[in-house]
């Protein structure tokens, strides 16, 4: 694993031993990502991601990631999807480096792995955003890709327009 990916384990595992009131319960699971695995079948109520969706599709393993969240959850589980929201109707090969996804492709992906829509949030909406910048999504804050260069623009703008999506796996 990365560097990134070793400093992030090590912050979130610090994170759980300081407060086991709110953490004991929790776990970290390794898994492959062409063939991932996130506990027992239908041992789940719920799954959450954040600003992922968009990596997963770069790298080819998101239908493989979406039907493992499908078999984790127990039937009438939900599955919670936040992610950088291109403009609708973008073509994924034109954006596919710009880490924004369109509402549609990732509603796509979650039911053709069996999920059901169940609600959308404009709760992380960001209108100032026009998802066209240089250095894609991480133009903007946090990650500031470009430094100093129309910092102040993109500081102003804040961070990306994101989608906020609830699917449920539908009760058999």
């Amino acid at each position: 694993s990365s560097a990134f990916a070793r400093t992030a384990e090590a912050n979130l595992k610090n994170k759980f031993a300081a407060d086991p009131a709110r953490y004991a319960k929790a776990d970290l699971v390794e898994f492959d990502p062409k063939a991932p695995v996130f506990g027992k079948p239908a041992s789940a109520d719920a799954v959450l991601t954040f600003r992922n969706v968009h990596n997963w599709v770069d790298a080819g393993t998101a239908p493989a990631t979406f039907s493992a969240f499908y078999t984790v959850l127990k039937p009438g589980g939900v599955l919670g999807v936040e992610d950088h929201r291109a403009k609708d109707g973008a073509d994924l090969e034109a954006i596919k480096d710009s880490g924004y996804l369109t509402t549609a492709q990732v509603v796509e992906l979650a039911t053709d792995a069996g999920f059901k829509l169940a609600g959308q949030s404009e709760v992380n909406a960001n209108p100032k955003d026009t998802k066209d910048h240089p250095g894609g999504v991480w133009t903007l804050p946090p990650a500031l890709k470009l430094g100093e260069q129309d910092k102040a623009k993109y500081v102003a703008i804040g961070e990306s327009d994101r989608m906020t999506l609830r699917f449920v796996k539908p009760a058999k």
